[in-house]
């Protein structure tokens, strides 16, 4: 397969090596820094699974690639504006996209462009920074990805997300190719959005605030604020004691320094992902009848940071 990763940053580029290493067609998008890096050096990974340098192709126009098998997008969701555009140059008549955006409004927003029969979408599992240009560090060994069909017949697993998973399991990636992709990214969003929320918000990591009886309270609230909202569209997500106790037990073992990237983005001055994920629950519990008052509060807290360091 050849696949094309735009947005070849910690996550996508990751991957994207990861899937180069193993012997499939990769083409990197990418600009400035990075992309000499790329072309002059390889892109390099650090890793506890082992260290190792890939030279795949790189380019800044995705003219320059033409159509792919697979785009995975992966750039951060603010980013949409500019790259989704960059999406019709790689898209054949057999190509998908699967997007590994955060949140769950992704997979709308590039069906729109490339339209609905080629968007797969999930969620990822994955610790990594871009150290440099060039470098990408991963930080623990999880490397998870579950996708699947985002829109269509969803009854069963279909052929072609059975392929990918099976080039990405190939590459040494936990890939776990599921019927409705709708169910994992809302599993992801019920805990992600409250966690990046609480978070940047408090300028803290989640340690001090999920050891505070109080706030864990309305961290829990937040909670049943977005499965509310899944219910409400229609997503099968886990009964509620088992998404309750799924929640609760992820945050336990987090170590009690982690920050969301929202918090880590908060704190460099950079543009946040406040829209995809505060926002979006927000504009989707009003849409659909749904009260969503802690959100809606954190979502005010940090709207006025959606663009950066004033």
């Amino acid at each position: 397969m050849h696949f094309a990763i735009l947005g070849s940053g910690a996550v996508g580029g990751y991957y994207g090596a990861k899937l180069a290493r193993s012997g499939q067609q990769v083409s990197f998008l990418a600009r400035g820094a990075h992309l000499r890096a790329m072309r002059e050096r390889g892109l390099m990974v650090w890793s506890p699974l082992g260290d190792f340098t890939v030279r795949a192709r790189a380019e800044e126009d995705p003219a320059a690639i033409g159509p792919v098998d697979v785009v995975m997008l992966a750039v951060k969701t603010y980013d949409n504006g500019a790259a989704l555009p960059m999406l019709k140059p790689l898209v054949g008549d057999t190509t998908v996209v699967m997007t590994l955006q955060n949140g769950v409004d992704s997979v709308d927003e590039v069906a729109a462009v490339v339209g609905p029969a080629r968007v797969l979408g999930g969620p990822t599992y994955i610790a990594t920074a871009l150290s440099v240009p060039g470098l990408i560090e991963q930080t623990g060994t999880h490397r998870r990805i579950v996708f699947g069909e985002a829109f269509g017949e969803r009854a069963a697993v279909s052929p072609r997300v059975q392929r990918i998973a099976e080039a990405l399991a190939a590459a040494d990636i936990q890939a776990e190719a599921v019927a409705d992709a709708r169910v994992p990214l809302w599993e992801k969003f019920i805990y992600l959005a409250p966690f990046a929320a609480f978070t940047g918000a408090a300028r803290l990591p989640i340690g001090p605030l999920w050891s505070d009886a109080a706030i864990k309270a309305q961290f829990m609230a937040a909670v049943a604020e977005v499965e509310a909202v899944a219910r409400a569209e229609g997503v099968a997500v886990r009964e509620t004691a088992s998404l309750r106790e799924y929640v609760t037990h992820y945050v336990d073992v987090l170590p009690p320094s982690t920050r969301s990237s929202l918090l880590i983005d908060l704190q460099q001055g950079k543009r946040i992902e406040v829209e995809s994920l505060a926002g979006s629950v927000v504009r989707r519990g009003l849409a659909a009848g749904v009260a969503t008052p802690v959100m809606a509060a954190l979502y005010s807290v940090l709207k006025p940071w959606a663009a950066g360091q004033r």
